[in-house]
Formats: structure tokens, sequence, C-alpha cells
């Protein structure tokens, strides 16, 4: 597996994509982008369990039931959710815009939008971005394209990884968008993969779900699930692999590798949280069952208390053990041990569920660092999980009162 540096998703055979300006954004940045595969892809997705939907989730989740998709078309700046019919007609309409650009059947293509909630798309702005956008796709516009997608991100996140599968050289690539509002619980963050593997739909489908398990639904930077969570990938076959049909070696090999990149974008998006000072990491260990490490472990990242500690520099881990007691992890709290790590060395704070003595100011030099990891031993059982999240400060705060201004 090597991770290829400074490339984009059209690092990719046959993925071209765009970036551009429409003027839905009152900043003037760019706010519409499409990625266009020039061969027939199968496609997977997994969204949003908000019973709340954007209209644009509505349409993918009919449209990615086709056997194929072939492009892509994202807004940021205006989420088109809680929009109503005309909402989903103007979700419907993105695509055939898009669909009429390539000569392509509308249900091969998936609509995205984010940004602020129960405003009207601005049509004429769209379509006119759409169109600009779908004559720019290039080889070249993959950098534009994650720039475009963008909210309150800071940077844009992406990540591409080559193997090689069957003899053959494979590119997986993938940008991401997230900054609040992300407690993904799928199956604002949206995820784009795109890969030249050869796959069948059934076994992409089923590499792509257990990824987003372990990767997007193990972050959370304020506890809101989004009615927009979203994240697609397409694959196209252009690598020229045997046609992966079972789970077999080279199943496994690309899922490994999906794996990797779904996580490395997955930490991108919380390291950027709102406001973030600290990238944090809860790894539990030795739990009863991976139901109950996923619980603890994301518990534990939720907690406003416990992101406010670590904001503070704080090494209150009795937030931490309340934040495990009230998840639905099976545990004894007699048993549980508690340390903090980072570049700074690492820390027991707890033991068998009660403090310890501790050197505070080692600990305090610990929390300084920008990336601090909460290390938790269950002691009853082999499961392990981890979750990634980030700290809460006063410029979330700040960002979130004034979202539409």
């Amino acid at each position: 597996m090597k991770i290829l540096e400074g490339k984009s998703i059209t690092a990719v055979q046959g993925i071209k994509a765009a970036g551009i300006t429409a003027g839905i954004k009152k900043s003037g940045r760019k706010d519409v982008c499409v990625v266009y595969s020039e061969k027939e892809a199968v496609g997977a997705g997994v969204f949003t369990t908000n019973r709340v939907k954007a209209a644009p989730l509505l349409l993918d989740m009919e449209n990615i039931k086709h056997e194929t998709i072939r492009a892509i078309v994202v807004n940021s700046g205006n989420a088109n959710a809680c929009t109503g019919k005309d909402g989903y007609e103007n979700a419907v309409k993105m695509g055939e815009v898009v669909a009429e650009c390539f000569a392509i059947d509308p249900k091969e293509v998936i609509v995205e939008s984010t940004g602020v909630i129960g405003v009207q798309l601005p049509m004429d702005k769209v379509v006119a971005g759409v169109k600009e956008a779908c004559k720019a796709v290039s080889a070249d516009g993959g950098h534009d394209a994650a720039e475009a997608i963008m909210t309150t991100d800071l940077f844009t996140k992406e990540v591409v990884i080559e193997i090689e599968v069957d003899g053959k050289p494979v590119i997986i690539a993938g940008m991401a968008k997230g900054s609040g509002m992300i407690h993904p619980n799928m199956a604002t963050m949206l995820g784009t993969v795109v890969t030249d593997i050869n796959i069948t739909k059934a076994m992409l489908e089923k590499a792509f779900k257990g990824s987003v398990d372990d990767s997007y639904n193990m972050i959370s930077v304020d506890g809101d699930t989004s009615t927009n969570d979203m994240a697609v990938v397409m694959a196209n076959g252009m690598a020229g692999n045997k046609l992966i049909e079972t789970e077999n070696e080279d199943f496994m090999k690309f899922k490994a590798a999906l794996d990797h990149l779904n996580k490395e974008l997955a930490k991108l998006i919380a390291v950027d949280g709102e406001g973030a000072t600290k990238l944090l990491e809860v790894n539990v260990v030795n739990a009863k069952d991976i139901k109950s490490a996923k619980s603890a472990a994301k518990s534990v990242i939720t907690s406003n208390l416990t992101k406010c500690a670590f904001f503070g520099e704080d090494a209150n881990w009795g937030r931490i053990l309340c934040a495990v007691g009230y998840s639905e992890a099976d545990f004894d709290p007699e048993k549980i041990d508690i340390f903090l790590k980072s570049n700074e060395g690492s820390i027991q704070v707890a033991e068998n569920g009660r403090g310890l003595v501790f050197d505070e100011i080692l600990a305090a030099e610990i929390l300084k660092e920008k990336e601090i990891t909460v290390f938790i031993d269950m002691k009853i059982g082999e499961a392990e999980a981890t979750a990634w999240g980030c700290d809460l400060s006063y410029k979330y705060v700040e960002i979130n009162g004034a979202y539409r201004s």
C-alpha cells in the first residue's frame, strides 16, 4: 500500500473532475463540483440515519440502486434540506443537467448538497454552474473539486492510495468535507471515493458499508447527525484486474486499502472540527464485544464535558469514565484502566475504576500536544475499537452562533 502525496481523485484512471464558482456562496468561493467517469462504474453509498433527509439523499437512495453510476455533482453553500417538493425537483434537475451534458442516464448521477438548511437553491445559478463544471472536467480538476465541496472547512481533505491487485496497479482516491454538525451514523459530512478496481457492485457494497462503519461512523465533532451525511464510491474497472466477485484475497487487499483511506479522511474531518485545537483519538481495548468497544469509544469522543476538558488541557479522567458509563457498553466499572498519551509521553490516570495519584506536570505536557490519545482498557474481553474527534472551543460557539450570517 502506497500513499500518493499531492494527488487528487483524478489520479484514478478515467476520472475527471472540476470545481467552479457559481455564486451560491456569498463569499465567492468555489461552490459547484462535478466528478465524471469516462467508463461505466458500479457504485455504492451509505446515507444518514437522520429521519429528516435532504432532497438529494432521497433521490440518491434510489439512483444508487442503478447498475451503473457515471457522475457525481455537488453544490456547497445550500443544503437543499427541508425544502419540500420544490427541493426534490431541484435535486432531480441538477442530475438531469449533468446527464444531458455527458449523454448519460439521469439515474447514473449522484447529487449532493451541503450548507444552510431550509433555503431553496438559487437554480439559475446552480444550473449555469453545473453546466460550466461539466464542461470544465479534466484530469487536473481534482483539487478544485475538493475545494468546491467545502463549507466551514479550513482545508481540503484528499487521500490517494495505490495498491497492486492481480498484478495490476490499482488507485483508490477520496475527498471529503466536514467540519461541524459531524456525528455520522450512516448508514455536515460528504465523502466521495473513486477507484479503477474491477469489482462487482455486490462486492463493492459489502466492502464500502463495512468500511464506513469503522471510519466515518467512528468520528464526532459535536454529536449532531446531519440531514445531508452521505458517502459514495464509484469503481470503473479500468485497472484491468480479474473481476472480484467473491471475498477472496484480492477483495481483502482492496478492503484493507479502502479502510485505510476512509479512516484517514475521517481523521482529517475530526481534526478540522469547527474551532478545534486538538485531534482526539479514543482506543478501547479488551472489551467484552465489538458493540461495547465501539459504544464506549464513541461515547467518550462525543462527550462535551470531556471535549471541554481537553480544550482546557485538564486531565479530568472522571469525565472519561462517566462517558463510558452512560454508553451502551457492557463492562465492569471496577476493572477499567485509563491512560492519556501524546508525543510527550504516556500516563495512567485511573486503575480499576479509581483515580491514581499521577504526575500533574507530565499530564499537562501531554495535553498541550495537538494530537492526544485516550487509552481505555476494559479488561473483560478481546474486542477493540477506535474513535476520533476533537476538543470543543470558544470558536465553535462563535462559528455556529452566526452560521447563517
